[in-house]
């Protein structure tokens, strides 16, 4: 059903301002929430009364993690099929309260324990299905608002939107979690309700609309071919039996087999069926094809990073120059700015040259100055100057800016309008699946580093302080992920693996220094820049295979909806 001329003409000339900030408030909400509950984790364990560290509540913290991404992932497909039936606005005024709503009942968290902890991953999924409806629909919103040559500028601002969402939520989420770890929920509320609302009234469905049956069969397939490959490849991280990682477990082994089985089963499904959820014929078109191939190496180039650099200033840096463990998730955060600075910088520059220009030499230059940067970070000492790491970090950020709004504009502007809500769904698949396999492969990657070396390293350093052998052996021995989850979450490592006893028990000398700010980064700085490299390697890889990708999208491409009929 397709609006007629009138109809647009009513909306006025200033719609597409109205849809431009009403979805980047949206993206900016939830990009937000997701990185402040990243750095508030330590004080919501607390919270509940819960040891993220403890063996047994491991799969509490992994799920905490990583089940919004999996929920996103698996679900922006097919609501935004739904919004090409149903309406893309209407599917994202619904996300919009489904978000408040889960921020709502999230606040609210009312058990402790592992009750708690189980009542939070599902509350954080019902967010999550909030957060699917709006990134499904956003991209098709503002592609139907704004015109053609207007448009890579607007994904520019919406894409800055969710990058400064994600750095200011991790100023804000450590802010906030030293007052009360629910505020880290509670702050979204006035934002979303105020968006619920506004959206509701302002915005207008000025899309196609095309009303089909929905491919159950296409959708339950995906589902379940999706969710067991990233479940399986979540687990693949954690610690199984004597090995350090997972990923000989056999339910780790039947998850993702079984998973790229059922996804093939997928592709079958959607071949034969006459009104599918995920339109294959879209691959044919090559400016999707290769925006969306660059979408998907970019997300597992980068994807991972986060954690790295998190881990690299939290766990070595920072303590390293006087912030003691409890202080490193804040400065964190501010640390990394720069990198912020740089994506707003070149978000909306390089959306509004690839308006004028196409996508191709922006796209494609931007995954090449990545791997450049990727190169760069890998030159630095571990315990480095910031002036150049801040300088690397900002390049970073101009590199992914330089990328991210022209490869959506390209992606969305090769489709026909009818398409629109599936096509921004699939792109938004591609990039949200990108982050859970970065985030697999680049934790692995990390760990076989560390292996090799931190278990003599670590032995012998407590040794050295009194710790008795029989001890240090079990913790040295370690899986690695126990003090990078350490680190990560802003916990002193060796004062959380050793205990209170153990520490009473030494020379209040040795004690002080196993738990002071230099004994842990000292030891861990050269295995981590070892990891470091073999993972900034596979950055470099990723990055210059999606510049390809890029570089084969040929030049500017915008359908043409009257040539063809």
């Amino acid at each position: 059903m397709k609006p007629d001329r009138e109809s647009r003409g009513e909306i006025g000339p200033h719609y597409k301002w109205i849809a431009l900030s009403n979805t980047t408030l949206g993206i900016l909400m939830a990009m937000l929430n997701g990185s402040s509950v990243l750095i508030a984790l330590p004080a919501i364990f607390r919270g509940i009364h819960l040891n993220p560290l403890d063996a047994a509540n491991f799969s509490y913290l992994l799920w905490i993690l990583m089940g919004y991404l999996l929920v996103t992932a698996v679900l922006v497909v097919t609501v935004g099929r739904i919004g090409d039936i149903f309406g893309r606005v209407r599917m994202y005024n619904l996300g919009f309260a489904i978000f408040t709503a889960g921020s709502i009942i999230l606040s609210l968290t009312w058990s402790t324990g592992a009750a708690g902890a189980i009542e939070l991953i599902v509350f954080r999924m019902v967010q999550a299905v909030g957060g699917a409806l709006l990134m499904a629909n956003s991209a098709a919103i503002l592609t139907d608002a704004f015109p053609v040559n207007e448009r890579g500028m607007a994904m520019g601002v919406n894409q800055i939107a969710g990058l400064a969402g994600g750095f200011i939520g991790l100023i804000l989420g450590g802010l906030l979690a030293v007052v009360d770890w629910r505020w880290v929920f509670l702050i979204n509320v006035p934002v979303g309700l105020f968006g619920t609302v506004w959206a509701y009234l302002q915005l207008r469905e000025v899309g196609e609309r095309h009303p089909e049956r929905i491919d159950w069969l296409g959708n339950i397939t995906f589902a379940l071919g999706l969710t067991a490959l990233l479940v399986g490849i979540t687990y693949g991280i954690k610690p199984y039996g004597s090995s350090s990682m997972g990923w000989s477990s056999p339910f780790v082994l039947a998850m993702i087999i079984g998973g790229i089985a059922v996804l093939g089963l997928f592709v079958l499904v959607e071949r034969k069926v006459k009104q599918p959820m995920f339109n294959l014929q879209l691959f044919s078109v090559r400016a999707f094809a290769a925006g969306n191939i660059a979408g998907l190496l970019s997300a597992i180039g980068r994807g991972g990073l986060q954690f790295m650099l998190i881990i690299w200033l939290q766990g070595i840096w920072l303590p390293l120059h006087g912030y003691s463990f409890a202080q490193t998730p804040l400065w964190a955060g501010i640390y990394m700015v720069p990198l912020t600075v740089g994506f707003i910088i070149a978000g909306p520059v390089s959306g509004f040259l690839a308006d004028r220009y196409g996508a191709r030499p922006f796209a494609t230059g931007g995954m090449v100055l990545a791997a450049v940067t990727f190169a760069l970070l890998m030159s630095l000492p571990a315990d480095f100057s910031y002036l150049p790491f801040a300088v690397v970090l900002f390049l970073n950020g101009i590199a992914f800016g330089m990328f991210s709004a022209p490869n959506t504009t390209g992606i969305m502007n090769s489709v026909p309008a009818r398409n629109r809500g599936v096509a921004s769904g699939m792109r938004a698949t591609f990039q949200n699946t990108g982050m859970p396999l970065s985030i697999g492969i680049f934790f692995s990657l990390m760990i076989v580093g560390l292996s090799s070396t931190v278990p003599k390293a670590m032995f012998s350093g407590l040794t050295t302080h009194g710790v008795p052998a029989a001890l240090a052996t079990p913790l040295s021995h370690l899986p690695p992920v126990a003090y990078l989850f350490a680190a990560f979450l802003g916990y002193n490592p060796l004062q959380s693996l050793l205990g209170p006893k153990v520490l009473a028990a030494l020379p209040a000398a040795d004690a002080h220094a196993l738990t002071g700010r230099a004994f842990f980064p000292s030891l861990i700085s050269d295995p981590f820049q070892h990891g470091l490299a073999v993972v900034l390697t596979f950055s470099i890889v990723m990055c210059l295979i999606a510049a390809a990708a890029s570089w084969l999208r040929g030049g500017r491409f915008v359908y043409d909806e009257e040539s063809q009929g």
